[in-house]
């Protein structure tokens, strides 16, 4: 299926859905006047934070300044479309992979840019945790030469529920914000988590030695219909072939628990913390808590097709993530007011329809 990324404003359901988030966030308009830079803009859950955005502007008359920053301009201008072109929205080159300072300014910063999915953290490990550490070190000091942040309000990183490791395998609790489990050091799978930590730890460093106003967030498992086509978590592959009624082929018993956001209902999130959060705090982003089995059989439904099981190759393996629970508690998120609107059935049944009108 040929990617149409900017098919999204198509969807009705889309911007119905993108509507009712903006909705529920009146501290938005404090951002009119001002302008926010999000790296990783063309990535599934950046892009449905810039979505968010756009609806506010398009209803208010004092915008928010977007700056979209992305590797390829031409897929950017494809995933926005006509927004491009608005006085308000702003395109900016930027690689985490070879992060170098950026002259823009912003007065909020919210950094996504980075590999976020298996295929990629395993053919690329490296260049994985480079782009995790370096990336976050330069918009770091960044801050600090705009005068110890003075010029930035706000730098928001976001980082991962795979911090938190494995820890013994009859534990089924959610991770709160101070859980921390077992990594493997020398896996080169660990590249993500590993590098993810580095990076908050990083932030709590300038922010103790500089003064940088930073804070965390640690999404769970985010889906919906902004993945692009060559993701290859679960949740964003199986969508696909259920919009396209191909039945899903599961490589393992899919008894692994994880928290299943609605990319949107992240996009709140991470805007409730950059205009609420606590300085150097990180904050859950939770969901629904399901097995992979339970949230493959929902997308099944929907889509109308099959649920198969076959073997996992051995690369395939590599791949995968390795905790068994990977659920998060979302009570100090929803302590600043953040609150779902969309559970399970709900978001994985948009994600398909949303995704089947883009085919």
């Amino acid at each position: 299926m040929a990617e149409r990324l900017g098919a999204i404003y198509g969807s009705n359901l889309w911007l119905e859905d993108a509507d009712k988030i903006a909705a529920s966030l009146p501290e938005l308009g404090e951002l009119a006047g001002k302008s926010v830079l999000v790296t990783g803009a063309g990535g599934m859950i950046c892009s449905a934070v810039i979505d968010v955005l756009l609806r506010y502007n398009e209803s208010h008359s004092e915008s928010i300044g977007i700056i979209a920053a992305g590797r390829s301009p031409a897929r950017i201008s494809e995933r926005f479309g006509k927004f491009c072109d608005k006085d308000y929205f702003r395109f900016v080159q930027y690689d985490a992979s070879r992060p170098e300072p950026m002259a823009v300014h912003a007065d909020y910063i919210i950094h996504g840019a980075g590999n976020a999915h298996p295929a990629a953290m395993s053919a690329e490990p490296v260049e994985t945790m480079q782009s995790n550490f370096l990336g976050i070190n330069t918009f770091l000091n960044s801050a600090i030469d705009v005068g110890g942040g003075g010029g930035i309000k706000r730098l928001l990183y976001l980082s991962s529920s795979e911090v938190y490791g494995k820890r013994s395998a009859d534990n089924s609790q959610p991770f709160s914000e101070n859980d921390y489990g077992y990594v493997d050091l020398l896996s080169p799978r660990s590249c993500y988590p590993i590098s993810k930590r580095a990076a908050e730890t990083l932030c709590a460093c300038y922010a103790e030695e500089y003064g940088v106003d930073s804070v965390i967030v640690r999404p769970g498992h985010i889906y919906g219909p902004t993945a692009r086509t060559d993701d290859s978590k679960v949740s964003s592959a199986f969508a696909y072939l259920a919009a396209k009624g191909e039945d899903i082929v599961m490589k393992t018993e899919g008894v692994q628990l994880r928290s299943w956001c609605y990319c949107l209902d992240c996009a709140s999130a991470i805007l409730k913390v950059l205009l609420r959060g606590g300085r150097a705090n990180a904050y859950n982003v939770p969901g629904e808590i399901l097995t992979i089995r339970q949230m493959t059989e929902l997308l099944a439904e929907f889509g109308g097709v099959k649920v198969l099981r076959e073997g996992a190759s051995q690369s395939e393996l590599k791949a995968f993530n390795p905790m068994n629970n990977s659920s998060v508690d979302g009570r100090k998120l929803e302590a600043l007011g953040w609150r779902s609107l969309f559970d399970a059935r709900t978001g994985l049944e948009h994600t398909v329809e949303i995704l089947r009108s883009m085919l």
